[in-house]
Formats: structure tokens, sequence, C-alpha cells
């Protein structure tokens, strides 16, 4: 099977709209900005081919990137609950996240991968090496990693399971950057083991000073997408909350006890998947996204399915990059199709090979 001949004109037709000549993608017309959400976009960019578009979205990432290696993002909790639009002013708060910080590794291996240029591992290597420096510097002894840098705008000691997941894959990615480039990375290799006992074995660790965020469908199937619980314990995994967080005939529910369905929830869910090789339920989770799309086929960030409406009523880049990387997970319409369908050996094999932490 394969999709119809610009299936996905609308889609990039929305990202490359949004990028601005800096080349930042902040998430829609007026909204924020953060290097999670762009690089998630500059992905969609780099699998359709806008490769030029995706090397400036890292541009700006080696750009703005601060001395410590972090960057400053806003978040998307402007958006209002009452109308679904963002009614930000671009001045609230900024944190410097490390799910955040990491993911630009996850994009710059991805970039390598679809292209095969090792000159570009090269020009964003100084990039990737300090964001992960920066990053493993606030991971515990328990090898959880604080949620953000330490501040007044980030008070609270403590990790997210989505967030620790995440940043697992990107660990991943930036081992394969430093390995191909012929750098050392066994401090990051055992960082990364760590990283993963902590989200397999120790769940105390997470939600420590605030709610718990089991009720997030990121939780649920986070820790298969980026690898850190693979086979049978991930299969189980997903069977286990199933019925909670997929509505049928609409998708993926965001968040418990709401009638909301988001696009990027359920595409990554598609991916997770096809990470433990069920491809018919992949294939029909990242289609039911379709019937969530405008007249110009770029998606609508969420649906509010008991009121028949699209909530919020916005076209995020992400989104529609995040419908992009599920299809290459199942039509391979890159190079970097297996990204977060096929991991590298987990924690067994890097204990066989004694370079285990804890």
């Amino acid at each position: 099977m394969s999709l119809p001949a610009g299936f996905f004109d609308g889609a990039v037709k929305r990202i490359l709209g949004l990028q601005k000549p800096d080349g930042a993608i902040p998430w829609f017309d007026v909204g924020v900005f953060d290097p999670w959400n762009h690089t998630e976009s500059a992905m969609g960019l780099a699998v359709l081919g806008h490769v030029a578009e995706a090397k400036r979205a890292y541009d700006h990432l080696a750009a703005t990137q601060e001395a410590d290696g972090s960057w400053w993002a806003h978040y998307g909790s402007t958006v209002s609950l009452e109308t679904g639009r963002y009614e930000g002013t671009g001045d609230e708060p900024k944190k410097r996240d490390t799910n955040f910080c990491a993911y630009p590794a996850t994009g710059v291996w991805h970039l390598y991968l679809v292209t095969r240029d090792r000159k570009l591992l090269t020009r964003y290597w100084p990039m990737v090496r300090a964001a992960i420096d920066f990053v493993l510097a606030l991971q515990s002894p328990h090898g959880d990693i604080r949620w953000a840098a330490p501040g007044p705008e980030a008070e609270q000691d403590d990790a997210l399971l989505t967030g620790n997941s995440s940043i697992y894959k990107s660990l991943d990615c930036a081992i394969h950057i430093a390995e191909t480039l012929g750098h050392d990375a066994t401090a990051w290799r055992r960082a990364r083991a760590a990283v993963g006992e902590a989200i397999r074995e120790k769940p105390h660790r997470f939600d420590r000073t605030w709610a718990p965020k089991t009720n997030f469908s990121m939780d649920w199937y986070y820790p298969v997408l980026c690898g850190a619980i693979t086979g049978e314990a991930a299969r189980a995994r997903l069977a286990s909350r199933w019925d909670e967080f997929v509505v049928e005939g609409h998708g993926c529910r965001c968040v418990l006890g709401e009638p909301w369905v988001t696009i990027a929830e359920g595409s990554e869910l598609a991916m997770a998947l096809m990470a433990v090789g069920d491809t018919e339920r992949a294939r029909r989770m990242l289609h039911l996204q379709d019937q969530w799309r405008d007249d110009s086929h770029a998606y609508w960030m969420g649906y509010q399915y008991a009121e028949n409406v699209p909530w919020p009523v916005e076209k995020p880049a992400w989104t529609a990059a995040a419908a992009i990387l599920a299809a290459d997970a199942i039509y391979k319409l890159s190079p970097a199709a297996n990204l977060f369908t096929r991991h590298s050996p987990g924690e067994a094999d890097q204990q066989a090979q004694g370079l285990h932490l804890l």
C-alpha cells in the first residue's frame, strides 16, 4: 500500500508557511516557539524532501543556543480552554526544559539518515554536544533527569516520564552522532542506561511534587515510542490502557476525562504501534487523523467529538509533522523511516558490555 500523490501537500505547506526568515518554526501564526516542536517540524520537512528548509531550522537552533547548551522556550498553555485559541502575548515566562533541549539531537540524526551527509553531523556536532551536556548535568543519581533547569521559573525538583522517555531517544541519537564522528560516547551510554532503568523500574522518581501525569496518554505510550520499553513488555503496556485512551472512530485522547482527540497523539501512537510490530492497527490509527483536516488538508490540533468541532482551533506545524513522521514509519517515505520503530540495543546488552552506571 502507498499514499496518494500529494497526500501531505496541505500539511507541508502549513509548516513552510509558518517558518520564519531566520529559520524558526513557531507553533502557529502568532504562537509560541520551543526547540522540541521546532525540531519535530524540521523532521517533517526533511521526510518530504525539504532539506534546505530543515537545515535552516537547525541553523536557527545553532544560532540561538545559550552558552550553557540550552534554549529558552515558551509553553503553549496560553491556548484558552474556552475559545480553543492562542491568547498569549509572547511575553509569558520561559523555561529551559531538558526534554526540549535534548530533542535537536534526534532531529540532527534524522537529517543525517535522510541525507547521509556526514558534513551535516560535523556542522551541528558542537550544538548537539553542548545540549546533551546541559541535559545530563541535571541527571539525578537515580537516573531520572530533572524536567527543567532550576530557577524561579522552574522551582520543582522533579522529573517527567514523557520527558525522560523522549530524552532517552535523544541520547540514543546523540550517541549515534558521536560515534559516527569518531567521538567517545561511553558516558552518554551510561547516562542513557540509567534513564532507561528509571523509566522501567523507578516510577516513584516521576511526578514527586505535582499531580501524577498518568491521565495523559503520552505517559502511556511514550516509553514504547522512544524505545525505553520494548518487546512483550511494550505490547503489554499498550494493551493495558488501550480502552482508556483510544476512542473508536476518532483516535487517541490527549487526556482522560475530556471528549478530545489530538492528531499528534494519534500519530505518535501509530508509531508506537509500529515499534511493537502492529502495522495494521498503526495504519488504522494514522488514517483516523485524515478526517481532522481543513479544506486545504492542513491538520487541526485536535477535535472535540462531543461538540463535533475542531479544538483547539489551531493548526500547529508540529501536528502536521507528527502525522508525516507516522506516515514515514508506516509507508517508508524516507531513509529515516525506522527512526522511531527500530531502537538501539537496550540496557541488557549495555550491562553485558560493562557500560551500566548503577
